[in-house]
């Protein structure tokens, strides 16, 4: 039995990031922010007219951002610095590496503009590494939410955790399905769906593309668990290895390279404990181009009836 969720309406992620960071701040007054000149691209607008005094405009000089970051979070301020991901991970990796994941500091890097569906802006800026990039260093949570309301929920629950995150959302308007009072736990994945056939896993955007397909495999026959990955690191291992026992196959889904994402994350899990048949749906090896958010997942391969067809072929190998 397919579980329905019914759509709320249509906005980007990066909003619910702008509504999570304005409740944080009136929350906690430790909560200050740090923009590299794409306040309003970033929905901090909002934080920077409530809290002026807390908001830092650290113009187009992401290193010095993340500095200056760390040097408040050592102060014992709980500090969020954000940019496009592009910018905010691969431009400024070594004082990530160094500020923020080695020293230990209360950081979030609160990402962006990610993956292939940032669009017309192409290859330099749809950075599809990241979460490998991000979830290799020590220290450090992964975190992808999947909509609006997850993404509020996930930036209001990473403020009240002590230690550095990465926090990764996007620009185009996707479905809004997350109960807006859905509890986030960091580290805990969450079942969507029920199924007995095939585990299907996904991240961000492409969670709500997974509750297509299994509808799509469910007119077929075909009994599809959903999960939905939000926190990449920690992974909830309890969660996948439980439900890799009942279907005996698994495919992850993710907006984001095959190499370091999260399915290479499920891999290492399932080869460690429970080896078994997987299909990966994400990128393979290949940078992104121009177009529109919702040609590029078609072209790549994101979409539902990509993913239903790799259940198909998954659980063949059973």
């Amino acid at each position: 039995m397919i579980k329905e969720y019914s759509i709320s309406g249509m906005q980007d992620t990066r909003s619910g990031f702008g509504k999570g960071l304005l409740e944080a701040g009136k929350a906690n007054a430790n909560v200050v922010a740090l923009c590299a000149d794409l306040t309003e691209s970033v929905k901090m607008g909002e934080f920077a007219k409530a809290f002026p005094e807390r908001f830092f405009q650290c113009g187009i000089a992401e290193a010095n951002m993340i500095g200056i970051a760390a040097g408040l979070a050592l102060s014992g301020k709980i500090a969020f610095a954000s940019s496009f991901a592009a910018f905010a991970t691969g431009r400024v990796y070594d004082q990530i590496r160094q500020e923020v994941a080695y020293s230990n500091t209360n950081v979030k890097i609160a990402a962006s503009h990610a993956g292939l569906t940032l669009g017309e802006d192409g290859a330099t800026h749809q950075i599809l590494e990241d979460i490998g990039l991000m979830k290799m260093l020590p220290n450090m949570v992964v975190i992808n939410p999947c909509d609006f309301n997850q993404t509020c929920a996930a930036t209001m629950a990473i403020a009240r955790y002590e230690g550095p995150v990465y926090l990764r959302f996007g620009r185009p308007k996707v479905p809004v399905f997350i109960p807006e009072d859905m509890p986030f736990e960091i580290g805990k994945a969450l079942m969507l769906n029920e199924g007995n056939d095939v585990t299907i896993i996904a991240t961000g955007h492409l969670v709500w593309e997974a509750l297509e397909a299994a509808k799509l495999l469910d007119n077929e026959g075909i009994s599809a668990e959903v999960i939905d990955i939000h926190t990449i690191k920690p992974l909830d291992t309890e969660a996948i290895l439980r439900s890799a026992h009942k279907t005996g196959c698994i495919v992850t889904c993710e907006e984001h390279q095959y190499n370091g994402g999260l399915g290479d994350s499920v891999a290492q899990l399932l080869v460690r404990n429970n080896p078994l048949p997987m299909e990966y749906i994400g990128v393979n090896d290949v940078f992104g181009e121009s177009g529109k958010p919702e040609e590029l997942m078609v072209k790549y391969g994101l979409k539902s009836q990509n993913i239903a067809a790799a259940a198909k072929k998954v659980i063949a190998r059973k």
